[in-house]
């Protein structure tokens, strides 16, 4: 019976390391089939533009942008899983230790600067910066830009289906914006429940509510990551106040993105190769904590 037990527990634990993946691919795809239906059946055109070719060009404009963005969160996200960001297979070049090389003793080798442990990948990663628990992997060296580009596509596909949801239920009431409709999108529950509003609408504003929330969390994310970015910091770093890594700007830009990373981030095939090893970092400042 223990033994039953047990594997049943490895078994959850498995299976639950991929649920937030799932669950993060559910919604993706959920909101891009959602805002699919709005641009083809729910386009909120002037009757007299509907019958004209601007209908066509404008829903095909609108499916190319919103399929483009879905296709760079999805190779983006592919991409970042995929890629390994720890020192397995990484020669180390342990014999010429310099400052801020430590060592691991559940790895059980000597680890560069900026590399630290991650109990839940149970391995060292180079410039580790955290554990993305909606991807379960770490974000590192190798596979900081596809974290950020997916993060950006992320916060731009929200922000487009925000106002497609938007300008539909308030065509769809037929009244534009006015007290009505925003109590509608603060409040769509209890609209619905006082019989204020159809269900049709009530769909539209919850979905249009759900989006701006992840569109906030997303945003929040993004800005957060896009300092570190500029500042050459990881969040380790950034919790500890150090800025030893520094270069300017555009340098850590580099640094994170690659060479080509004023156009790398439109498309995950464009090559952008990294200007380091993720072991060796040129030092700028004091490794010690500022006060």
């Amino acid at each position: 019976m223990a033994r039953f037990m047990s594997r049943l527990w490895c078994k959850l634990e498995s299976s639950g390391r991929h649920l937030p993946i799932v669950l993060n691919a559910v919604l993706v795809f959920s909101i891009t089939a959602e805002v699919s239906y709005l641009v083809l059946v729910e386009a909120p055109l002037e009757p007299e533009q509907k019958k004209t070719e601007w209908s066509s060009m404008w829903k095909a404009m609108h499916l190319f942008a919103q399929y483009f963005m879905l296709g760079n969160i999805t190779w983006n996200a592919s991409l970042f899983v995929k890629t390994n960001p720890s020192i397995r297979g990484v020669f180390l070049g342990g014999d010429a230790l310099g400052q801020g090389w430590r060592y691991c003793y559940n790895c059980e080798t000597h680890t560069p600067p900026r590399c630290s442990h991650c109990y839940d990948c149970n391995v060292c990663v180079l410039r580790r910066d955290h554990h993305c628990v909606f991807f379960g992997q770490c974000v590192g060296f190798y596979n900081y830009r596809y974290f950020l580009t997916c993060l950006l596509f992320m916060w731009a596909g929200l922000l487009y289906a925000v106002f497609m949801n938007a300008e539909v239920f308030i065509v769809i009431l037929k009244e534009g914006v006015t007290f009505h409709s925003v109590l509608l999108l603060l409040m769509p529950w209890i609209m619905l429940v006082s019989g204020q509003v159809t269900a049709r609408a009530f769909a539209f504003a919850f979905i249009a509510d759900t989006c701006v929330v992840g569109f906030l969390l997303v945003a929040a994310f993004l800005f957060f990551h896009v300092i570190l970015m500029l500042r050459g910091q990881t969040t380790r770093e950034w919790y500890s106040t150090r800025k030893p890594y520094n270069l300017g700007a555009v340098a850590n830009i580099r640094e994170c993105l690659g060479k080509y990373w004023y156009i790398c981030w439109l498309c995950p095939l464009i090559p952008s190769p990294l200007p380091g090893d993720g072991i060796n970092f040129k030092v700028t400042g004091s490794l010690e904590p500022m006060k």
